[in-house]
């Protein structure tokens, strides 16, 4: 059965989120503006059924895909969204960083290899997760930081464990850490600091933020409109008595 042949089929939850992703790519890459983004994300959580998501997505692309094509609806096999999605195997797109006086990073949709080697002397690192694949379920960054810093950057969900040693220097754990997700990545920090410090912090990303900004928005409204026609139906059972 086609997308097309759908179009009054009821949307699911996953449904509206891989709409809302679509979109908040859009916004990161620029395609979208804030406005046009917010009225499109208000589209979506408000859409009932295929045929109302499928106009929301037609003029992006998806992913990273180059040519624009409308978001499948077709359901995909068990395992490829979340987490198993994003552990993809193979070598890696970047085995290390290296800053002398000077810093690096890796951030965006890049692929974490098994091992990630990096050094730092008087200079600085940024190594970001969040939107990152992963060459195995567990991974290993090892950091070197002499009057230096390496910060470490990670969504919510994946598991760290901080095994570095410190001397005048430290490594520091992400606070507020949670139970985490099942099928999640388990990230190992780990080296040698001497008068640097090795950090690692959970972020969500802009888009997620977004997101839930947009979420507690449309949440405070509902409360407003259900406040409103409680009001009304009172007033409507003191002008029956």
């Amino acid at each position: 059965m086609t997308d097309d042949a759908v179009p009054d089929l009821r949307a699911s939850d996953a449904d509206r989120e891989r709409v809302a992703e679509v979109l908040r790519d859009a916004l990161a890459e620029g395609r979208l503006d804030m406005g046009e983004f917010e009225e499109r994300l208000e589209a979506t959580y408000q859409a009932r059924t295929y045929g109302e998501l499928a106009p929301i997505t037609r003029d992006l692309p998806v992913g990273a895909a180059a040519a624009p094509a409308a978001v499948s609806f077709t359901k995909a096999p068990a395992g490829q969204d979340g987490w198993a999605g994003r552990i993809v195997g193979g070598e890696g797109s970047s085995a290390g960083g290296f800053a002398v006086l000077s810093g690096f990073e890796r951030k965006g949709r890049w692929t974490m290899p098994k091992r990630f080697n990096c050094f730092a002397f008087m200079g600085g690192g940024e190594i970001d997760l969040r939107e990152a694949y992963f060459a195995d379920r567990e991974v290993e960054i090892n950091c070197v930081a002499v009057m230096g810093g390496v910060q470490v950057i990670v969504p919510p969900g994946v598991e760290v464990v901080v095994r570095g040693v410190g001397v005048m220097g430290g490594f520091e754990h992400p606070r507020d850490d949670g139970p985490p997700e099942p099928g999640a990545p388990r990230v190992i920090v780990g080296g040698f600091a001497f008068w640097g410090g090795v950090g690692v912090e959970r972020k969500v990303t802009r888009a997620e933020r977004q997101r839930l900004k947009e979420q507690r928005r449309r949440e405070r409204l509902e409360r407003k409109e259900a406040r409103h026609e409680l009001h009304r139906a009172r007033r409507e059972d003191r002008r029956r008595y």
